[in-house]
């Protein structure tokens, strides 16, 4: 039986970063930046009021109070890009709008509610210091500057900044595409009703949203035929468009033997056990001429799940490029005490919370059985528990990996 770790190593070895492709900055969200972006101007390009205000000289309003307000004239307005260039005199002001620039000589604004806010003289009942109120030229990004870094996550701020710079396409790695094909005899697809003996498809629609989550562009091809030619062909097929295929249902039993007859042709699947609990029974090959990573994975949908979370996402982040392959992990203490199979390493259903102390408690989920898939929807973390380790009492310290986050 193969260990956790021998198993990780095994497929992330064959993980390959898709090549960088360049991409509209409005699909780069949530991709990492594949280049240095390089600023080629200046952020702000110009002198612009921070605020909605009065653009004057600093000398002309020092040691204006409420009690004592400076009057200026008002000579003139500046919309937000207006291009139109304005000059102020000494003892003047010009009222300007945020974003907008600054008329030559004013060299700060006074805000709006700082004034009485009149359009033809203003009473200012405040001073404002040299460089008040004022973006000025390249305060946010010089030329020359790298304004977003390659290996950078792109959120919302980096495409902002993107655009910011005068960039509509930046260099990305791509999510890896993702086919998912279920088999077995008994599945129907989940518009359908079911017949005597048979179950709804679940693995394919909860494995295509466990990808997504994970970050791939994901392909759901729903159940497949057992028929060998079908299989080969259906496989071979997606090799040709996926960076990774995943078939469930095809660990253990004899969709296995069957799954592997098949696809011979097309590469070796290494047929394994894995030293966890639940989804002991793996299968992973690199199959057609392009060595795609495929894995086999239990029709057990709360087993395909676990095996999915554990070996299969950080082999798909791993293509994404990030450097954190695996999820948050942190210590907390046990409600209940805890069985576990000896060589095993578990991987238990748990709702993770915190006392008063603020510390964090844990409580095992579905009494341990495999199958009881509502008590993984009801779950928050995995609890590990170590091959070496068979019982956990109350209030013992284990790991606990979280789970994707809630509302």
């Amino acid at each position: 039986m193969r260990s956790v770790t021998d198993q990780l190593d095994l497929v992330l070895a064959a993980a390959v970063t898709p090549g960088p492709v360049r991409v509209a900055i409005s699909e780069a969200q949530g991709l990492l930046c594949a280049e240095e972006v390089v600023a080629s101007s200046a952020l702000p390009a110009f002198d612009q009021a921070a605020v909605d205000g009065y653009a004057v000289r600093s000398v002309d309003v020092a040691g204006a109070t409420e009690g004592r307000p400076v009057t200026l004239p008002v000579v003139g307005e500046i919309a937000a890009g207006s291009r139109t260039a304005h000059r102020l005199q000494p003892m003047q002001a010009v009222y300007v709008a945020t974003g907008a620039p600054l008329p030559t000589i004013a060299d700060a604004v006074v805000p709006r509610y700082a004034t009485d806010g009149h359009s033809s003289r203003v009473s200012i009942g405040r001073s404002v210091p040299s460089g008040g109120y004022v973006r000025h030229l390249g305060d946010d990004v010089q030329p020359g500057d790298v304004a977003v870094r390659s290996g950078a996550f792109i959120g919302a701020a980096q495409v902002g900044l993107l655009a910011a710079v005068g960039r509509d396409k930046v260099l990305v790695h791509p999510r890896p595409r993702l086919s998912i094909i279920s088999i077995g005899e008994e599945l129907v697809d989940v518009a359908r009703t079911p017949g005597p003996g048979q179950v709804y498809d679940v693995n394919s629609y909860a494995l295509a949203a466990a990808a997504r989550d994970a970050g791939a562009e994901v392909n759901r091809i729903g159940i497949a035929s057992t028929n060998h030619r079908r299989l080969k062909e259906l496989v071979e097929a997606r090799l040709l468009v996926s960076e990774m295929v995943i078939i469930a249902g095809a660990a253990g039993g004899q969709e296995s033997a069957l799954v592997v007859e098949a696809l011979a042709e097309l590469g070796e699947l290494d047929m394994t056990r894995v030293a966890m609990q639940p989804g002991s029974a793996q299968g992973f090959g690199l199959l057609g001429p392009d060595k795609i990573p495929t894995f086999l994975v239990p029709a057990n949908p709360v087993s395909a799940l676990v095996v999915f979370e554990i070996i299969i996402r950080p082999v798909l982040r791993s293509m994404l490029g990030r450097r954190n392959l695996y999820r948050r992990t942190i210590t907390a203490r046990t409600l209940a005490p805890i069985s576990s199979p000896a060589g095993r390493r578990s991987f238990l259903r748990g709702q993770l919370m915190r006392d008063e102390d603020d510390d964090y408690l844990v409580h095992i989920l579905g009494g341990g059985g495999t199958h009881l898939l509502a008590s993984l929807a009801e779950a928050n973390c995995l609890v590990l528990v170590d091959e070496s380790v068979t019982d956990v009492p109350v209030g013992a310290e284990v790991d606990v990996s979280f789970l994707a986050q809630r509302a």
